[in-house]
């Protein structure tokens, strides 16, 4: 059973709570709605889930009826009481954090090559994640956190094309490499804005990813900081051909090594070419 949107107002106003603008806070509270997120992320008894964002539950509670483990993570104080009422019955364990700071080692343990990335390995991720932090959060798991092997996150509609564009597409940007290094991303689907409370002003869209056994681009070639640094310094200016956007960073050599046309614009080149690039950029630095 989940929340309806009566539910989801009569909660709130049995706590004297009202949704915080500064958190982004915009709680999804149609039934089918999170059941088909549910479904969507491929979840089944034996599977460990994390969701960011709990809000007041009704996301868990689907998240729960698929047999799954599930641990959810809300940073706002206020809703711990009414969280906890609904979804530790459930079978939830409720986390109070930040996601954006939290120690992710120590609430979901090291991944380890058991874990592996298959369907019952490691960890999902789901998620309503608040506009606002969307990008940045999903950027630092990718990085830092490898337990989790895959998300499925409901964000605002550019945010979804961004992280999930290829080149050729108009969204393609800095973010986009960043994501096609660590995983594969696409657009899983739309949500309509009458199935939140308060509803918000933008369309939403659900991204899936799931993380490669590898990154698409050899770390040995090239670390990824170096590799995004340079990826940051080509679409900072991407109107600009790349031997200008990059100058003093690249030279002819590179653009030559690597294959790549120096008149190319930043988003002409898909991860593994600007791969190339960086490797070629961070031997020429390394010779002696």
């Amino acid at each position: 059973m989940t929340l309806s949107g009566r539910e989801v107002a009569d909660l709130l106003a049995g706590h004297d709570l009202r949704p915080s603008r500064a958190l982004g806070q915009h709680f999804v509270v149609d039934p089918n709605t999170v059941r088909r997120i549910a479904r969507l992320a491929g979840l089944g008894p034996g599977d460990r889930v994390v969701e960011i964002g709990a809000g007041l539950g009704s996301l868990t509670l689907a998240l729960c009826e698929t047999g799954a483990q599930v641990v959810a993570v809300e940073i706002d104080r206020r809703l711990l009481v009414p969280l906890r009422e609904v979804v530790e019955p459930a079978g939830a364990t409720v986390v109070h954090a930040d996601a954006l700071t939290l120690d992710w080692s120590a609430l979901l343990g090291p991944a380890t090559e058991a874990d592996g990335i298959g369907p019952r390995g490691s960890w999902s991720l789901v998620a309503n994640l608040p506009y606002n932090v969307a990008t940045p959060l999903v950027a630092d798991l990718l990085d830092k956190v490898p337990a989790i092997a895959r998300m499925l996150v409901l964000v605002q509609r550019e945010v979804g094309e961004r992280l999930a564009a290829g080149v050729g597409d108009r969204a393609y940007g800095a973010v986009s490499v960043k994501v096609a290094y660590w995983a594969r991303a696409r657009l899983a689907g739309s949500v309509p804005p009458g199935v939140f409370l308060p509803q918000p002003a933008v369309a939403s869209v659900l991204v899936s990813l799931e993380r490669r056994p590898t990154p698409a681009v050899d770390p040995t070639e090239v670390t990824p900081e170096a590799l995004f640094a340079l990826v940051r310094a080509g679409f900072a200016q991407r109107r600009k051909m790349l031997r200008r956007a990059l100058a003093g960073v690249a030279e002819a050599g590179d653009f030559a090594g690597a294959g790549v046309r120096p008149e190319a614009r930043a988003e002409e080149l898909d991860v593994v070419a600007w791969g190339r690039l960086a490797a070629c950029v961070q031997r020429r630095r390394d010779r002696p």
